[in-house]
């Protein structure tokens, strides 16, 4: 059963978040102040409509209560993206996620009770800082202030050695949860399994501890 979503905001953010539900095959319900950007969507979305989302009786009219997900991705409008998330609240929406501005505007949307809280930008900042800062690392994901999952690039320091040789669990307090072998993935992989070198290992655990076994390891 195809779930139905509402992007509000179509914007760079919204846009893509749009474009790829769509690709999905889901149904969405484009939404946006500007008629030029609703009509940019109007071949992408399953529907896309001109709306003022600050306005309760609006949103009534799309029957907004009945979507499964709707995504407020707007702009540089802190006060209309507070407004509408409150609306939403009200209205019965069960899952709202909410783009952020700053850390302000983060607060306030939790007072509310978004159930998701986004910073695109910082987020992508991090990543591209991070993957930036060392040679080894391919991508991050932020699961927690201090908790992640990320690809790092196995080197000649553990080429033929197994995850038992290396005792990773018990040294650096993370786990290998899969490693890229070329087209192949290996889930869950056996104490026995030998790494090689540029194998990906996909790591998670506390950020301090990813950074002493990249450092230490395979740095």
């Amino acid at each position: 059963m195809k779930k139905e979503f509402a992007v509000i905001g179509l914007g760079r953010f919204g846009g893509s978040i749009c474009k790829t539900l769509s690709e999905q095959g889901m149904e969405v319900l484009a939404i946006d102040v500007d008629e030029d950007k609703v009509n940019e969507f109007a071949n992408v979305a399953s529907h896309a409509v001109v709306g003022d989302t600050t306005d309760e009786a609006v949103l009534k009219s799309l029957g907004i209560r009945n979507f499964d997900h709707v995504i407020v991705a707007i702009g540089d409008n802190i006060q209309a993206s507070i407004l509408t998330t409150l609306i939403l609240k009200e209205l019965g929406v069960e899952n709202i996620t909410v783009k952020a501005q700053n850390d302000y505007h983060e607060k306030v949307l939790t007072k509310i009770g978004a159930n998701q809280i986004v910073h695109p930008e910082r987020d992508m900042g991090k990543r591209i800082a991070t993957s930036i800062v060392s040679n080894n690392v391919l991508d991050y994901l932020e699961l927690s202030d201090e908790h992640s999952i990320v690809e790092i690039v196995a080197n000649s320091r553990v080429d033929g050695h197994s995850l038992i040789d290396l005792d990773i669990r018990a040294k650096y307090g993370i786990n290998i949860v899969a490693i890229k072998r070329g087209k192949d993935i290996i889930v869950s992989p056996q104490a026995s399994e030998i790494i090689r070198e540029k194998d990906i290992l996909i790591v998670i655990g506390a950020d301090i501890d990813i950074n002493r076994f990249e450092k230490k390891v395979v740095g």
